[in-house]
């Protein structure tokens, strides 16, 4: 690193994403020496502002790489497919945040709260995973870590922002209709909904992203493929079903898990959870204390309350996990991995 610091790139710098990035960069005061803002040739020329400086944003080519040395990605699967390996090429680390390399057993798939050694693994790329798995994966690392792990069975209640900012603005117009008693025709989501898309607004759409031959979708392959690489527990029995809520940000999740030792009390996973990393316990129901996906907004910690052992199975535990989709569920977790590569020493 020079003394004024890394040569970053954020590919997808208009995005919802992108726009967190830059936030998280900026509020952890990331060493930025140079930044290169990149996106599509349909975002070029769009202004964005970091720092008080303002920039403009780049169309990507394999050339805008040439000296950078952290390259953040979010701008979708195929351009990351596209310029992950031109920038790795030209001597940067990337940081990726779709779906591209996730399951690529050369690609470490990192929480940094949870396998942050992978990250020394890396040929080049190391992946960011999705959001429900980030978020999940965080409360269930502390109590692998401390009970064994047998079992996960999670059902997601997920915001549309994980869907685009396209899906934020269906759901308020949808919403705005439905009170003024008006027509409309949704567009939007389901995403992967080929076939037809459903109202968001006042509804519950169980599926995201498309289904699989096996009658899940691939949002929850994603799920349960990514949780047994990051623990790196293939062995690990998982099933996920994933719906789509109106709510604009903030994912939550009701979490039942089964542990491999036997006699462990509700309030021992509270204790543990209580000091883990990243981890906030929101837990008194005597006071309705639980978390929320609306306070979670802006935060960078995942949210965990409503732990309570399973009434017949003494090995099974419920959690309500909770946390903001588009900062720990991805701009925080890849910029936490950037920090990582720091203090791992690992940037040149």
């Amino acid at each position: 690193m020079s003394e004024n610091g890394l040569h970053v790139a954020v590919v997808g710098a208009t995005g919802a994403v992108g726009q967190q990035m830059l936030a998280t960069l900026e509020k952890r005061d990331f060493p930025i020496g140079k930044l290169t803002l990149l996106s599509s040739a349909r975002s070029a020329g769009k202004k964005v502002s970091f720092k008080g400086q303002e920039y403009e944003v780049q169309e990507a080519t394999p050339e805008s790489f040439e000296g950078v040395q952290i390259a953040l990605f979010s701008a979708g699967g195929s351009v990351s497919k596209q310029f992950a390996p031109e920038a790795v090429k030209r001597g940067a680390i990337v940081v990726d945040n779709t779906s591209a390399y996730r399951m690529d057993p050369n690609v470490p798939l990192v929480v940094p709260e949870v396998n942050e050694e992978d990250i020394k693994l890396h040929n080049g790329i190391i992946a960011n995973p999705n959001c429900s798995t980030i978020q999940m994966v965080v409360a269930l690392e502390p109590i692998r870590q401390a009970f064994g792990l047998d079992k996960v069975v999670v059902s997601t209640y997920q915001a549309v922002s994980g869907a685009g900012a396209a899906a934020i603005d269906e759901l308020k117009t949808q919403a705005q209709a439905i009170l003024n008693g008006e027509e409309f025709t949704p567009e939007i989501l389901p995403v992967g909904g080929d076939k037809k898309h459903y109202q968001i607004a006042f509804n519950a759409i169980p599926q995201i992203d498309k289904f699989q031959d096996n009658g899940f979708t691939f949002e929850e392959m994603k799920m349960i493929n990514e949780t047994k690489k990051i623990m790196h527990m293939p062995e690990l029995s998982v099933a996920a079903t994933c719906v789509r809520l109106p709510v604009v940000t903030g994912h939550s999740e009701s979490v039942y898990i089964e542990i491999n030792k036997q006699g462990v009390s509700a309030q021992e996973v509270k204790s543990l959870l209580s000091t883990a990393p990243g981890v906030v316990l929101q837990d008194d129901p005597e006071n309705q204390v639980y978390p929320m996906p609306a306070d979670a907004v802006g935060k960078n910690d995942t949210f965990v309350g409503r732990i309570r052992k399973d009434l017949d199975k003494d090995t099974g535990f419920h959690l309500w996990v909770v946390s903001d989709n588009l900062l720990k569920g991805a701009a925080w977790n890849s910029v936490q991995i950037a920090e990582s590569l720091l203090k791992l020493g690992l940037v040149k």
